[in-house]
């Protein structure tokens, strides 16, 4: 995968690989409750994914910010320590978990994880991007164009409860770029 972003200096812009998976529960930790910390096992099957398209950005050789993301269908949603599973004919992208170690906020870091793996995304010809927003974000995805998708699939709103009360599905549309390559 290739990727792109405009970033201060130091820092690097890059898949995520099996040896950032240390730095990627330290940032967690930093950033979410006990409750939405995800194990480095849980992790590493998500890495095994065909589907997988997450990234990371690093400074000084560690991890201070991640974006967990994979290839699906919109309406699906992965449940909290759920496996990043495949489609036949994904159409969405999936926005599992992103995090910035609190040090780093304010720098837009998460803003370059995002416009990278939407380029990316849209040049795959992926149509819509979605998430399940946690932790009172909401405002923040309204912000970058996401909004409240209902789901009208049973499975989904169980899937969707394992986040807890508060937990909200969105989705946005994506813009395609023109020659894109087919999927594959």
């Amino acid at each position: 995968m290739t990727f792109s972003a405009t970033l201060p200096p130091p820092v690097r812009l890059r898949a995520l690989v099996h040896p950032d998976l240390a730095d990627l529960l330290a940032v967690q930790r930093a950033c979410y409750g006990p409750g939405f910390v995800e194990s480095v096992e849980v992790f590493a099957r998500r890495l095994a994914s065909p589907a997988n398209c997450s990234l990371v950005l690093e400074r000084d050789g560690q991890v201070c910010a991640y974006l967990a993301a994979y290839r699906s269908a919109l309406g699906k949603v992965t449940p909290l320590h759920g496996d990043f599973e495949a489609v036949p004919q994904a159409d969405t992208l999936y926005l599992h978990d992103m995090a910035v170690l609190p040090t780093c906020a304010g720098q837009g870091l998460a803003q370059a994880l995002l416009k990278s793996v939407w380029d990316h995304a849209a040049a795959q010809g992926l149509r819509h991007t979605a998430l399940v927003s946690v932790q009172g974000s909401q405002t923040y995805w309204e912000r970058h164009g996401y909004a409240q998708q209902p789901l009208g699939d049973a499975s989904q709103r169980e899937r969707l409860a394992s986040y807890g009360a508060g937990a909200v599905y969105m989705a946005r549309a994506m813009a395609v770029a023109a020659n894109t390559p087919p999927m594959g």
